[in-house]
C-alpha cells in the first residue's frame, strides 16, 4: 500500500515540479537535473528512464512528507 501512495505522490512531485519550471524541460534546471541524474549515461532502454524518473518522483515525495 506505501508503493502506491509513494507513487501517486511521486507523479504529484513531478508534475508540480513541471509546474514551477513552467514545463521548460530545455532550460537550466531540467538541464542540470539530468547531467546530476544521467552524468553516467542515459538509461538504455526508455522504459529504464520512465522507472528512474518515477524513483525520483518518489523519493521527493518522501523527503517533503518528512521521511
Amino acid at each position: 500500500m506505501r508503493t502506491i501512495i509513494d507513487t501517486i505522490g511521486g507523479l504529484y512531485e513531478l508534475a508540480r515540479l513541471a509546474v514551477i519550471s513552467r514545463f521548460n524541460f530545455t532550460g537550466a534546471y531540467w538541464r542540470w537535473r539530468l547531467e546530476t541524474a544521467f552524468g553516467r549515461g542515459y538509461p538504455e532502454s526508455r522504459w529504464e528512464l520512465v522507472k528512474a524518473v518515477l524513483e525520483y518522483g518518489r523519493w521527493v515525495h518522501r523527503m517533503r512528507r518528512g521521511g
